[in-house]
């Protein structure tokens, strides 16, 4: 009875701070990211061990991901300014689409049930406006994790001074880091294979801002199941608002790309991977997705991992492990 009196409060804990969890999710998945591509970087430096490597290769990893994220706006910047343009047209297709489609089902359809594509644009630039004020909490979170992260072992230990609990602390939190690695490894190689092949389709078919498109499918593909449908959906969208003549193509050639990398190769990976269950990522994706929106749905198989490796470690919470897990056996208990 305990039991579930904690997991109700947890529950309503993370849902009502969410404000709070959110950002500084993010800002824990940044400053990982950073320093993954930093020892990366100072793995392959013939100078690795000199005084200066390991701040050279700090400052590789944020100018490489500023880099990216630089060319995504240029990139993405056009696609706006055109469409901003367009609004017009492509709301009177999107109209002539939906009456045609409703006028073969007979069903009578009045203009004010259309989606007005305007507000909708001015909605997600209130929500961009509203990111953007996170972003500048997450900046800071990722500054002071930076200037604090040598004394994260010391912490530890101070909190747990049993070596043996000390020991079992740190041998959880590296094995979620190493299940972290695989997972960003299987899941970003699917997903640029998916953007890779996609975007060549798209240009084949000479679809506009193919490349933006390309690079929407990328992300939205570490969303499992959702992402993958807004990911295809997208594109499928603009082309029949833009090129109707080109939908059917387009929309079967991405179509069968997502059925075959995300839908059929992805998830037999997770599970040889990983050893989790893809009932047990369809559940939890729903359930921060609930929680977090969006945010919590980008992060849902992560925080899958730290639960599934933290629970396979105690006695009394073992048998979630088996539950999560794909094949029912799950690693040895560490102490």
């Amino acid at each position: 009875m305990n039991g579930i009196i904690i997991f109700i409060g947890l529950i309503f804990i993370l849902f009502i701070g969410r404000a709070l969890f959110t950002p500084l999710i993010l800002s824990l998945f940044i400053w990982y990211l950073i320093n993954s591509v930093a020892a990366y970087y100072r793995k392959v430096m013939p100078w690795r061990e000199s005084w200066g490597a390991g701040a050279a290769s700090f400052a590789l990893a944020i100018a490489s991901i500023g880099w990216f994220v630089y060319v995504f706006i240029m990139q993405i910047r056009p696609m706006f300014v055109v469409l901003a343009t367009r609004l017009p047209e492509i709301q009177h297709r999107l109209y002539d689409s939906i009456a045609h489609l409703a006028g073969q089902f007979g069903i009578e359809l009045s203009i004010s049930a259309i989606p007005n594509i305007g507000s909708l644009a001015a909605n997600i630039g209130m929500s961009a406006a509203g990111w953007l004020a996170t972003l500048g909490l997450v900046l800071v979170y990722i500054f002071f994790m930076f200037i604090e992260q040598s004394t994260f072992q010391k912490k530890i230990a101070a909190v747990f001074p049993d070596k043996k609990r000390s020991k079992k602390i740190n041998f959880i939190v590296k094995s979620i880091a190493a299940n972290m690695k695989k997972y960003m490894f299987m899941k970003t190689a699917v997903s640029v294979a998916t953007a890779l092949l996609s975007y060549a389709w798209m240009k084949y078919f000479g679809l506009e801002f193919a490349g933006v498109w390309a690079f929407i499918i990328f992300i939205l593909n570490y969303i499992p199941t959702f992402g993958t449908i807004i990911a295809t959906s997208l594109p499928i969208i603009y082309a029949m608002l833009v090129a109707p003549m080109l939908v059917i193509p387009i929309a079967a050639g991405l179509i069968t790309v997502q059925l075959v990398l995300s839908n059929l190769l992805e998830p037999r990976l997770t599970g040889q991977t990983l050893n989790l269950s893809t009932l047990a990522i369809l559940i939890n994706l729903v359930f921060w997705g609930m929680l977090w929106g969006p945010v919590g749905m980008f992060f849902s198989v992560p925080l899958l991992v730290a639960t599934f490796v933290i629970t396979s470690q105690f006695d009394r919470t073992r048998w979630i492990a088996v539950l999560l897990s794909s094949n029912g056996q799950i690693p040895e208990k560490k102490g």
